[in-house]
């Protein structure tokens, strides 16, 4: 099994990365100005087992040929940054009826189960976690210990641990910062239409994101 040296190594190049606000991170953020804690929180989740589904392919050899395969990496990228945009005009175009949906309460089932899908869909399509986990995580297990896949879903156990924790700490902050302005329809259609635009903005830089190669 991975050292406990390799792992506290580990846990802490991950808390770097995560620390450091990505895809991801800014996704929660901007869901959470838009939308709330809950939303904030599902999407969190949502966006953790989107990065786990990677680990999974990292440890069946599967991350390694789409982080070297430019095609592949592009396409996955160039989805991902597609979606975002989608989701961001989106957000944008319903930004007037957001004063309307908090008081007069919306269906918690599909609203909540259409979040934790467009949070999963960012996360496994996160460039930055592809790269790391198809790059980095492999240098952390010890061959020689055996069990290499056992190791591999450890160690991304551990990053999305802390992603976790993280994420939602910047989701539950962006979410208080939201409760003023739902004071007024005006500051909350206004804050609407800013995390739309942030998540369209965060699209064109997916998109634009390029590789060494």
């Amino acid at each position: 099994m991975v050292s406990t040296d390799r792992l506290m190594a580990f846990a802490a190049m991950s808390l770097l990365l995560i620390v450091i606000p990505g895809p991801s991170v800014l996704f929660v953020i901007g869901r959470a100005l838009a939308q709330g804690r809950r939303a904030a929180l599902t999407t969190v989740v949502g966006n953790t087992i989107g990065a786990y589904v990677l680990v999974v392919a990292v440890a069946l050899g599967v991350g390694a040929v789409v982080e070297r395969s430019v095609l592949a990496f592009t396409a996955l990228k160039l989805v991902g940054a597609a979606y975002l945009v989608y989701l961001g005009i989106k957000a944008v175009r319903q930004r007037g009826s957001m004063h309307a949906a908090i008081n007069g309460g919306a269906p918690a089932s599909r609203s909540s189960l259409r979040t934790l899908w467009e949070g999963f869909a960012v996360g496994v399509a996160n460039p930055k976690t592809i790269v790391f986990f198809a790059a980095v995580l492999p240098q952390f297990v010890d061959r020689g210990q055996g069990h290499v896949t056992v190791q591999i879903l450890l160690l991304g156990l551990v990053f999305n641990v802390i992603a976790l924790v993280c994420d939602s700490a910047w989701g539950l902050v962006a979410a208080n910062t939201r409760s003023w302005f739902a004071r007024s329809p005006k500051r909350l259609s206004l804050v609407g239409g800013t995390g739309g635009l942030a998540m369209v903005g965060l699209g064109v830089t997916v998109a634009a994101t390029g590789r060494g190669d």
